[in-house]
């Protein structure tokens, strides 16, 4: 899983099964402080998703929305899973990093 796929799990997780689309664009663009592209969002959701890390259901139309229903995703435990390896991955890296080598930085 690379770097943008993470942030969209770690965002879809955190939206406890409210995220969609525009809210993971959203709240990446906020935590990251950079613009993201709706379409590499949409392309990674459904990434995610083909890997059973999301399951996506449609949720109810809108007005608001033309009558068009909203697609909302929710991690499944495989996508969990996927996340806490990627922590302790990271976290092993840091550990390996010595207090001197970082105050050098």
């Amino acid at each position: 899983m690379g770097e943008f796929e993470e942030l969209v799990l770690l965002s879809v997780a955190s939206q406890n099964e409210e995220a969609y689309a525009v809210s993971v664009k959203a709240e990446v663009e906020d935590k990251t402080q950079r613009k993201v592209n709706i379409s590499a969002v949409h392309s990674a959701l459904y990434r995610l998703e083909d890997k059973g890390f999301l399951k996506s259901t449609f949720g109810g139309a809108t007005q608001k929305r033309g009558g068009k229903e909203k697609r909302l995703f929710r991690v499944t435990n495989l996508g969990i899973n996927a996340l806490k390896d990627a922590r302790q991955l990271r976290e092993s890296f840091w550990k390996n990093i010595s207090q001197l080598s970082l105050r050098k930085a």
